[in-house]
């Protein structure tokens, strides 16, 4: 389902919050690092430059990432097939990172007792998530899937927007599990150049799943109704369109 050219066009934008979330990661020296829905990997090799020393995998379910990832490996960075759900370590992990990822495994909330649970005393855990099911992005999505012409032929589809929680939700939960806890949020507003750039942006992520569930000639259509929504919701100014993109940020450190 996942496309890594596509996901990389805006490789930049979706490298500032792995970036800001890992400076707030003050883990000296660890000897096992995670990175959960590690994607291509480019993300997950800068984890590798930083502590050299360790020992760096990166999981995701997608064939298509992983062999992108490939051939980033190294004797110490290497590259498994699992899902967040049910993936186990061998061993405690010192630093464990989920970046923008986490919010696509159904109730994952539920998920965070075991994730602290696989890193060793003092370990740290790094999230991610999206805090956007309220843009007008996702709200269209929906709506239009939703509708008379295009309901029977996708399905319930993926509703995960509304599973992501506050900011404070998910410390509080963390805190309850013996964790020390950073949690904030951040709204990004990406300047996009060219044609139909919110489009170009969501095929790389929330659009996927959908056409994954239409033939070529459906999905077309699908996508031409949808970038006509766009255009109304995100117009197109001379510097470009303005996406304002809110994400959330939790570290946790275990007790």
């Amino acid at each position: 389902m996942w496309d890594p050219v596509q996901y990389g066009r805006y490789s930049d934008e979706r490298a500032r919050p792995f970036s800001e979330l890992m400076a707030r990661v003050g883990a000296d020296g660890p000897r096992f690092v995670v990175d959960l829905g590690c994607g291509d990997g480019s993300l997950t090799a800068t984890l590798g430059q930083r502590w050299p020393e360790a020992t760096v995998v990166g999981v995701d379910s997608s064939a298509e990432m992983l062999a992108e990832a490939a051939g980033r490996a190294t004797p110490r960075l290497s590259f498994r097939s699992g899902r967040i759900e049910d993936w186990q370590p061998d061993r405690p992990i010192d630093v464990l990172v989920s970046n923008a990822a986490l919010h696509w495994v159904p109730d994952h909330r539920s998920h965070l007792p075991h994730l602290v649970d696989m890193l060793a005393p003092g370990g740290w855990l790094a999230i991610q998530m999206p805090g956007n099911g309220d843009a007008p992005s996702h709200r269209l999505l929906t709506t239009l899937r939703r509708s008379p012409r295009w309901r029977d032929r996708i399905g319930p589809g993926p509703d995960r927007w509304p599973d992501v929680a506050e900011p404070a939700d998910y410390a509080r939960q963390l805190l309850r599990l013996g964790c020390r806890v950073d949690a904030w949020e951040t709204t990004y507003v990406h300047v996009l150049p060219g044609p139909d750039p919110v489009l170009e942006w969501t095929r790389g992520t929330a659009l996927r799943p959908v056409l994954a569930e239409l033939p070529a000639a459906d999905a077309a259509a699908f996508e031409a109704d949808y970038g006509a929504e766009l255009r109304t919701a995100y117009p197109a100014e001379p510097y470009g369109s303005l996406l304002p993109f809110r994400r959330i940020f939790l570290v946790a450190q275990r007790g």
